[in-house]
């Protein structure tokens, strides 16, 4: 399916790239009978590529993994895999409430073609250093590929977590925070190299200010304003920090506007509708937006004057 941009797609790589890149927390797609639309991920899969994506992180909080099956996530890996075609990473999150399903979800995503495999910490049970050191144990042990840490809490122990990197397979960290200093430390404790990205989209650029542990990033606004990142990233790479700083700016107002401006958590998909992608709204417990509530946000995009609204590319099928 074609896809519409919000601006000219950035392709040509910036002087000393580092080895991990701008990578989208993908939106998973529903369609208006709450299946997984196959074809709309592989159609923003293609949108984030040719705006210079280099992977996606894939049924994560921003693709409400928890909140799918397994069979539903599996759908998903296989989707990105096909349209990806070997142009961009694939970070598979199988982060389940049972570690068992967590597993299983690892193996799946090796065996759809996925390059990395991540979850978050143990939900609800377990939840202590004991526990979690057990439940990434058995998750990255159980394929070949590289595992990546998603601390989403914002609080690393340096000497708590360094043992983490011992397990095998686990080779990085997405860390949501800002305590950079702190991931700084973890890293010089690490008795091999391990990728770390920012996944804290308001911080792309402060976490660059650390080029000895920042390689990249994994956000939810990649989605809707990729060329932004894209930017900031490459501005960086070229050490113009301030004109980086420019971007990151009017990426924070984007950032604003869809994260904490309305209480409808599902308005951050709405974002995407604009754009010309509708990939419906979030699950339960949240609830769906209302035509009313899409008219306020689109009203608020308007004025806003960073997205460009998109023709829509709705699957005719759905």
């Amino acid at each position: 399916m074609a896809a519409c941009r919000t601006g000219p797609a950035m392709t040509v790589p910036g002087p000393g790239r580092r080895k991990f890149g701008v990578c989208t927390a993908l939106f998973t797609p529903f369609t208006k009978d709450d299946r997984v639309n196959e074809e709309m991920v592989e159609t923003l899969v293609e949108y984030g590529i040719e705006h210079g994506i280099d992977g996606f992180y894939l049924t994560g909080g921003t693709g409400e993994g928890l909140l799918m099956s397994n069979a539903e996530r599996v759908q998903v890996y296989r989707a990105a895999v096909r349209a990806a075609h070997g142009r961009a990473k694939l970070i598979a999150h199988v982060g389940c409430v049972n570690t068992d399903d967590a597993v299983r979800l690892a193996r799946d995503a090796a065996d759809a073609g996925c390059d990395w495999v991540s979850s978050v910490p143990p939900v609800y049970y377990a939840q202590n250093p004991d526990g979690v050191y057990n439940h990434y144990k058995l998750i990255s042990g159980a394929t070949d590929l590289p595992f990546m840490i998603y601390a989403a809490s914002g609080i690393v122990d340096p000497e708590r977590d360094a043992r983490l990197f011992d397990l095998k397979n686990v080779n990085g960290m997405k860390y949501t925070g800002t305590a950079f200093y702190d991931v700084q430390r973890l890293k010089r404790r690490l008795g091999k190299d391990a990728v770390f990205v920012s996944g804290s989209d308001q911080h792309f650029l402060a976490a660059l200010a650390f080029p000895d542990v920042f390689e990249g990033s994994i956000g939810t606004l990649q989605n809707v304003i990729p060329d932004h990142f894209v930017r900031i990233w490459r501005l960086a790479e070229a050490n113009d920090f301030r004109a980086a700083a420019g971007v990151q700016a009017e990426a924070n107002r984007a950032v604003e506007f869809v994260c904490h401006t309305f209480k409808n958590h599902s308005l951050r998909k709405a974002a995407m509708r604009y754009i010309g992608f509708d990939c419906g709204s979030f699950r339960p417990p949240y609830r769906p937006y209302t035509e009313a509530e899409y008219a306020e946000f689109c009203a608020g995009a308007q004025a806003l004057g960073i997205f460009q609204k998109g023709v829509n590319h709705e699957n005719e099928t759905v």
